[in-house]
């Protein structure tokens, strides 16, 4: 991680845009948890890779993730990511947006170095998916009658899809066979959906201190996660009156975010979407169970644990 660290500084430098590096740093170096780069070098070590590229992949996944998270803030209007002002916030929304570009320009250079055609087509689609699922939710999350399927391509595309490509590219760069290839992308997928369910829960029940948002952002964003939408294919009709003029029409109240948690426990909607965090959780370390015998398999199971213990 050191290296890869290393490797982001390096590209995210600019000698004509000095903006380039301080909107990137304000967001690179705010305490992120490297998950996804990790996710890479793990893989890679776990099948046996020893080559330098596995840094650079690692350095892709996050300048992906970086960008992505340029891009979502300004679609967004969001004023808080990791518990520190946004940079659309402390700059502006073209910086965000042309620095976010930077970086997914970057991090095809990066990709390119390997020297691997299926790595490139593998963290293309990714970029496709995501830019995809992304668009989806525009459309998607404000709706009421967006159902848990939809809302689980969403996550599929915003989330999962890098956490399965990031894992995936690992194998592949070691050059391991298909079943263990196939292996790492399940479990970045389930882990990928298992840490978005995880993350809309703490949404309503987390400490903003902790999770680096105030309590109720989605509700407020009138965004239609995993608790609301359970809670709304329950309503009777006045609450669905009241999901669609808080979610669709955005004429939100005081109180209104109140009355929400009290119709999610009525519901039950939050131990619902508690329970699928947790069965893909398990579908996540059903996979790794398939991987070669490794300290860092069981480290990769422990992890699918840790990112559903945060809500169970």
């Amino acid at each position: 991680m050191q290296a890869v660290n290393r490797l982001i500084a390096e590209r995210m430098a600019s000698e004509h845009a000095p903006r380039i590096p301080e909107v990137t740093a304000h967001l690179v170096e705010a305490g992120g948890k490297r998950l996804r780069p990790m996710l890479t070098l793990a893989a890679a070590e776990l099948c046996g890779y020893d080559g330098p590229h596995d840094v650079h992949l690692a350095a892709t996944v996050e300048f992906i993730h970086t960008a992505t998270l340029l891009h979502d803030d300004v679609v967004d209007e969001s004023e808080k990511r990791r518990g520190r002002p946004t940079a659309n916030l402390l700059w502006d929304n073209k910086s965000s947006v042309l620095v976010g570009d930077y970086l997914f320009s970057r991090s095809f250079q990066l990709m390119v170095e390997t020297g691997s055609l299926r790595v490139l087509d593998i963290l293309a689609n990714a970029s496709a998916t995501i830019a995809e699922g992304e668009v989806l939710q525009l459309t998607a999350a404000q709706h009421l009658a967006t159902t848990e399927a939809i809302y689980l391509q969403v996550v599929r595309g915003k989330t999962a899809a890098l956490f399965s490509a990031a894992t995936e590219v690992g194998g592949v760069i070691a050059g391991a066979p298909e079943e263990q290839v196939q292996a790492l992308f399940d479990y970045g997928d389930a882990l990928g959906i298992a840490f978005q369910i995880a993350d809309d829960l703490l949404d309503y029940q987390g400490a903003a201190s902790a999770t680096g948002k105030n309590i109720g952002d989605d509700f407020r964003e009138r965004k239609l996660t995993l608790p609301v939408i359970k809670a709304v294919a329950q309503a009777d009709a006045g609450e669905r009156a009241f999901w669609s003029r808080v979610i669709e029409k955005g004429d939100q109240r005081e109180g209104d975010l109140e009355h929400a948690l009290k119709l999610l426990a009525r519901h039950g909607a939050l131990d619902a979407a508690r329970d699928d965090a947790l069965a893909w959780g398990d579908k996540a370390q059903a996979a790794v169970a398939k991987l070669p015998d490794h300290p860092l398999r069981d480290l990769l199971g422990d992890l699918a644990e840790f990112v559903v213990s945060r809500i169970s």
